[in-house]
C-alpha cells in the first residue's frame, strides 16, 4: 500500500443546540443565570438544583453541551442506558471552544432580545466541567457578564489572563468550593485566587461543608450577597 495522504479539514454546519429556562421573563425580571452543567450532564436535570432562585426575578437558563453521549457499559445496550452531555474533548479542542462560545453568545442574545438590558444584571456559573465552559465565555465570548460564580473547577489553565484581564475586572468573580470535594484539593480555589491576582483580577472565595455538589444554602447567600451589592434595581 502507497502513502496516504490523509489531510484534517474543517467547514462551519449549523444545528439545533437545546436549551431550558426556570422563571418567566418579563417586567419583573432582576436577573439573568446562564448555568453550564457538569460533564456527563443533561441541562433540564441541573436546572432543578437553581429552584431555590426561582423566586419571580430571576430567569435562569441552562445551555446544554453539543455533545452527547450514553452513560455506563459501552458494551451494553442503550435502550434504557442514561444520556449525558459534554462541553467538549481535547479533540480537536480550539474549534470546540468556539463553537461553545459562539453557542452561548446566541443563546444569551436570545434570552435578553426582550428584555431592558440596562436593568438587568447577568451571572454566568460555571459548575465542574462547566467552570472552563462559563469562563471562557464570559473571558471571550461577546456578552456582557456582571457576575462570574465558578463552582467546583478551576479557571482553565490556557486562558490567557493577560489578555483577558480588563474584561474579567468588570466582574464580581466568586470560586466556590466545597469541602470535601474529591475532585479540587483543598489548596485549589486559593490557588485559583493568587492567579487571577497576578493579572489584578480579584474574586472570593466561598466553601461549604459538602462534596462535589451545588449546595442550596450557598447557592442562595451567593445570590442575595450579589444583589444587596448591586444596590437598588432600576425601574423598567
Amino acid at each position: 500500500m502507497g502513502d496516504l495522504h490523509i489531510l484534517e479539514h474543517h467547514t462551519p454546519v449549523g444545528r439545533t443546540a437545546r436549551y431550558y429556562t426556570l422563571g418567566l421573563a418579563g417586567a419583573a425580571t432582576q436577573e439573568v443565570w446562564l448555568v453550564c452543567h457538569g460533564y456527563g450532564q443533561l441541562a433540564r436535570y441541573f436546572l432543578r438544583r437553581f429552584a431555590p432562585l426561582d423566586d419571580g426575578t430571576r430567569l435562569i437558563v441552562a445551555p446544554e453541551a453539543l455533545s452527547r453521549f450514553y452513560l455506563g457499559d459501552p458494551g451494553g445496550s442503550h435502550a434504557k442506558a442514561r444520556v449525558g452531555a459534554t462541553w467538549m474533548t481535547r479533540e480537536d479542542r480550539l474549534n470546540e471552544i468556539r463553537d461553545y462560545t459562539a453557542y452561548l453568545d446566541a443563546v444569551y442574545q436570545r434570552v435578553l432580545a426582550g428584555l431592558p438590558r440596562a436593568g438587568i444584571r447577568v451571572f454566568a456559573l460555571g459548575f465542574s466541567q462547566g467552570v472552563a465552559t462559563a469562563c471562557r465565555w464570559a473571558a471571550l465570548g461577546a456578552a456582557v457578564v456582571n457576575d462570574l460564580i465558578l463552582w467546583a473547577g478551576r479557571v482553565p489553565p490556557d486562558l490567557d489572563l493577560a489578555g483577558a484581564a480588563e474584561r474579567l475586572r468588570r466582574m464580581r468573580i466568586t470560586l466556590v468550593a466545597g469541602a470535601t470535594d474529591p475532585g479540587l484539593p483543598p489548596g485549589a480555589p486559593a490557588e485559583e485566587r493568587g492567579r487571577l491576582a497576578q493579572h489584578g483580577i480579584p474574586s472570593e472565595i466561598v466553601t461549604f461543608p459538602g462534596g462535589h455538589e451545588l449546595d442550596a444554602d450557598t447557592l442562595l447567600s451567593i445570590a442575595r450577597r450579589a444583589r444587596a451589592l448591586a444596590g437598588p434595581h432600576p425601574k423598567p
